[in-house]
């Protein structure tokens, strides 16, 4: 498997287990070629710091069964309402809804291709 294959297999990994514990407005980009920093950002929001929490908490856990991967920082804390999960290859950020609408991430990566990862 190519490294870009892997990349976006992670990246639909991360997807899938932040929708598996009710995530909000769960979106993949693929950076390639617009970011050094990443190749595939996943970007979803929680409601409520344990709803942030248990995102978090299952994202970590279902991604390192499922793939044998964690990540290799964790930058923020539930607390912070934005949390950044650092596989190298896919970055995560987990937003309450209220940060994700003010720091518009969305409208940074305008150029960046959507992945559709619930039919991958």
């Amino acid at each position: 498997m190519t490294k870009e294959a892997k990349g976006k297999e992670l990246a639909v990994a991360c997807a899938r287990a932040a929708d598996e514990i009710q995530a909000e407005d769960i979106r993949v980009w693929d950076l390639r070629g617009l970011s050094s920093l990443t190749d595939f950002m996943v970007v979803c929001s929680g409601s409520s710091m344990p709803h942030l929490r248990a995102i978090l908490r299952d994202v970590r856990g279902h991604v390192k069964d499922w793939t044998g991967t964690l990540p290799v920082n964790a930058e923020g804390k539930a607390d912070t309402r934005w949390v950044v999960l650092d596989y190298i290859d896919v970055m995560v950020h987990v937003m309450h809804a209220e940060m994700r609408d003010y720091y518009g991430l969305e409208q940074l990566w305008g150029d960046a291709k959507e992945v559709a990862w619930q039919d991958a």
